[in-house]
C-alpha cells in the first residue's frame, strides 16, 4: 500500500505545479488554440482577450495535475515492484504516465472544453459556457474530445516522462547526487519540448473536436483528420507548433521544477 504521506505530497505538489504553469503561461496557450481553430487566428480573436478562459483553466489545473501525479507516483511505485530491472524503467514510466493521464482527463477535459471555447470567443464566461453546453449538448458536450485528449496525452507522456526520468538519472550520475529542482526543471523543459513537437498533429485534432458545436455525437478522430487533409492540407496539422513547443518547454520546466521543489518542501 502506498504510504499516505507520499500520496499527500504528490497530490499537493501536483496541484501547486499545475496552477503555477496554467496561470503563468496562459497567453501562449490562447495563441496556440486560436492558430489551430478552423476559423483562423484573427477570426478567433487574434491578440485580443488573451486571458479569456483563464478562470476555467485555474478551476481545473490543481485537481487535474494532482490527479495525474497522485496516479503517476502510485502506478510507478507498484509497477516497479513487478518490473524492478533497470531495463524496464522506461516501460514503467510509460505505464505510470499513461494511467496518470487517464485519471487527470476525467477532471481536465470539461474545463478544457470550456476554456478553449472561451479562448476562441464562443462564450465570455464559465457560467455562460456551462449553461450553453449543458443546454444544447448535455453532459456529453463537456466531455467532447475526451477520447482524443487521451489519444494525444498518452503518446505525449510516453515520450516526455521516460525522457525526463532518464535525463534526471544521467544528470544525477554525472554529479554524484540527486538533482536539484532547477536541474529537474531543465530536464522537464527539454523532454516537454521534444514531446510537444512530436504530438502537435494530435493536439490540432483535439482542438478541432472540442471546438465543434454540432449537435449529436462528437466528430470522429479519423473524420476530423481526413477533413483537415482534404480541405486545408497537411501543414494545418502543425498549426501552432511554435507556441505549443515554447509553452510546453517553459511549462515543463516550471511544472516539474515546482513539483520537485514542492515535494522536497513537503517532506520537511
Amino acid at each position: 500500500m502506498w504510504p499516505s504521506s507520499d500520496f499527500a505530497q504528490a497530490l499537493l505538489a501536483g496541484g501547486i505545479a499545475g496552477t503555477a504553469v496554467d496561470t503563468a503561461l496562459f497567453p501562449l496557450d490562447t495563441v496556440k488554440t486560436r492558430l489551430q481553430a478552423r476559423a483562423g487566428f484573427w477570426a478567433s480573436g487574434g491578440f485580443k482577450g488573451i486571458y479569456s478562459g483563464l478562470s476555467s483553466a485555474v478551476i481545473g489545473s490543481a485537481p487535474g495535475a494532482a490527479a495525474f501525479f497522485a496516479s503517476y507516483e502510485f502506478l510507478k511505485k507498484e509497477a516497479s515492484r513487478v518490473l524492478p530491472a533497470e531495463q524496464h524503467k522506461p516501460l514503467v514510466h510509460m505505464f505510470a504516465a499513461s494511467g496518470g493521464e487517464i485519471a487527470a482527463c476525467v477532471v481536465r477535459v470539461p474545463t478544457e472544453v470550456v476554456k478553449q471555447r472561451m479562448q476562441t470567443g464562443l462564450y465570455t464566461s464559465v457560467p455562460q459556457a456551462l449553461t450553453a453546453i449543458m443546454g444544447s449538448e448535455g453532459v456529453r458536450g463537456l466531455y467532447r474530445g475526451y477520447a482524443m485528449t487521451i489519444f494525444r496525452e498518452i503518446p505525449f507522456t510516453c515520450i516526455q516522462f521516460p525522457l525526463y526520468e532518464e535525463f534526471k538519472v544521467r544528470w544525477g550520475r554525472k554529479n554524484g547526487r540527486a538533482v536539484h529542482p532547477w536541474e529537474a526543471a531543465l530536464c522537464g523543459s527539454v523532454a516537454g519540448g521534444i514531446a510537444a513537437a512530436a504530438t502537435t498533429p494530435l493536439d490540432v485534432l483535439k482542438t478541432r473536436i472540442m471546438l465543434s458545436t454540432r449537435k449529436g455525437p462528437s466528430p470522429g478522430i479519423y473524420e476530423t483528420f481526413r477533413g483537415i487533409l482534404a480541405e486545408e492540407g497537411w501543414r494545418t496539422l502543425f498549426a501552432g507548433v511554435g507556441p505549443r513547443v515554447f509553452w510546453i518547454s517553459l511549462g515543463g520546466s516550471i511544472f516539474l521544477g515546482v513539483y520537485e521543489g514542492a515535494r522536497g518542501a513537503l517532506r520537511l
